[in-house]
């Protein structure tokens, strides 16, 4: 399949938010399920795209969203782990459907791109201590825990930090197309 990883458009951002808030409650990541308060910041897409990068990816004869991530490149109020020199994604979110095709790697891998095409040294990330196939992602991508960045969502909600360092990028593209 091949996967076009762009910025999303405001025509999307529904679309965007609903798919991570179906991902986020389809693995069991919100405490509370439907009532988690979590839910209204993971449908706010439009709100993260205008404070971070707000990346999809859709297949390349399509336009339904098989994914998304928020790219935080330049600090700001969705930042949670990164300092300077580094940036952080969150809410990576693939639609049930796509799973198991590379969206996800396809999704990281742009962030590491960004990050690269900003001189940055290192992309941090967070992540709930049950998302087993998300830190094989990470691991195969290089990323290695970083347990002294460990931190808390909510009391008794352990999140665990993750981080990559990285070396420069020596083709930025905005668009990036992956065949998968």
């Amino acid at each position: 399949m091949d996967i076009v990883i762009r910025d999303a458009r405001p025509e999307e951002y529904g679309a965007v938010g609903e798919l991570t808030a179906r991902a986020f409650l389809a693995d069991g990541l919100l405490t509370f399920g439907e009532a988690d308060p979590y839910l209204t910041e993971l449908r706010d897409a439009a709100r993260r795209a205008v404070h971070a990068e707000l990346l999809v990816a859709v297949a390349a004869a399509g336009r339904v969203p098989l994914g998304s991530v928020t790219f935080v490149g330049d600090g700001g109020e969705l930042a949670h782990l990164a300092g300077e020199g580094e940036a952080e994604f969150r809410m990576l979110a693939v639609s049930p459907g796509a799973r198991g095709r590379g969206v996800g790697e396809a999704l990281v891998r742009e962030c590491l791109r960004r990050a690269r095409a900003r001189g940055l040294r290192r992309v941090v990330i967070s992540s709930a201590s049950q998302m087993h196939t998300a830190h094989r992602l990470y691991g195969r991508l290089g990323f290695v825990r970083a347990p002294e960045r460990d931190w808390e969502h909510l009391p008794g909600d352990p999140l665990h930090a993750f981080a990559v360092d990285l070396a420069p990028d020596l083709a930025p593209r905005r668009d990036q197309r992956h065949n998968i």
